[in-house]
């Protein structure tokens, strides 16, 4: 029988490996906790038209590579270079792999604080935000390897009780909303930047340790969600897409290492309930200024952008 389609792409790999890592310096230890996706392309067609497994790597070789990376790389607490460090072997190790996909996310590990001062090893989830990292490899040619880095941040909840207005929009005949001034304005944040590895270092495992020196991730990482947690702070929000965009515009300012941020706000709808019928007031006109919400899971307005450096 003829084959009426062919593959035109293809990956494979493991997702949702769970890895943590205790780094012990003396009685000072620190904490990194990931789950991982690592997923691999190449010379492997063969596997799903053929039945070839020979070429290939089995995930559970992948979720095994993981592991053992997280106790022997210098780089394991550091989240954009570990990724680099899984990518960069990936393709280097396998001959026939000439891409690999690394996504992290990053559980929250805070040291407490005791008599004002950060514990040696004792450490708090102190929110649900995630770091993240997307990384893609291409080692189509192994004398010339490229690599895609995306870092950022998800799930970080933020509120601001005024500062926040919605008006000027348009209006049809099936508009209900109300212009408000001040408003309760919520969200979810998440942001992923682009950061291009700088172009006098080769794309090599031997190189991260200059990569990540040069770029200095960490301080990447920290300006960014001041940035974005300032500027939602402060500004006198017209829309959420104007205060996103002066967010935006703020982090291309503070770090020039980054190409290009692109950020995701998803509405948390706080609605302000109607007290009349107990003859309470609860500022429900266009002044704003209730004080009594109920919070709504949906629907919700969701507001992307990217924003690139001219």
């Amino acid at each position: 029988m003829s084959e009426l389609g062919y593959i035109s792409s293809h990956r494979y790999g493991k997702d949702l490996v769970r890895v943590a890592r205790v780094v012990r310096d003396g009685d000072k230890h620190s904490v990194i906790e990931y789950t991982i996706r690592a997923l691999l392309d190449g010379d492997i067609a063969t596997s799903y038209t053929k039945a070839d497994n020979s070429v290939v790597v089995p995930t559970d070789t992948i979720k095994n590579t993981v592991n053992v990376f997280a106790k022997t790389s210098a780089h394991v607490l550091d989240p954009p270079a570990f990724a680099l460090h899984l990518g960069l072997h990936f393709v280097t190790r396998y001959a026939h792999i000439s891409k690999a996909y690394i996504d992290l996310a990053v559980h929250k590990w805070s040291r407490i604080e005791v008599d004002g001062q950060p514990h040696k090893h004792a450490f708090v989830r102190d929110g649900d935000d995630k770091g993240v990292v997307q990384l893609a490899v291409d080692g189509s040619n192994k004398d010339a390897l490229s690599v895609d880095l995306k870092v950022g941040v998800k799930d970080l909840l933020v509120l601001k009780t005024g500062g926040s207005a919605f008006e000027g929009f348009w209006t049809d005949e099936l508009t209900t909303l109300v212009p408000v001034k001040d408003r309760l304005f919520s969200t979810s944040v998440e942001y992923m930047y682009t950061v291009p590895l700088p172009p006098n270092a080769p794309v090599t495992i031997d190189a991260i340790p200059a990569i990540a020196a040069e770029l200095n991730f960490a301080d990447i990482a920290a300006k960014v969600r001041r940035d974005t947690l300032e500027v939602f702070a402060t500004d006198e929000s017209a829309s959420v897409q104007a205060t996103m965009y002066n967010t935006a515009q703020k982090v291309l300012v503070s770090v020039p290492a980054i190409k290009e941020i692109s950020y995701s706000y998803p509405n948390k709808h706080y609605i302000p309930i109607n007290l009349a019928p107990f003859k309470l007031e609860n500022n429900l006109g266009y002044d704003g200024g209730a004080e009594v919400f109920h919070p709504v899971a949906d629907p919700s307005g969701l507001i992307q952008a990217t924003i690139t450096r001219k």
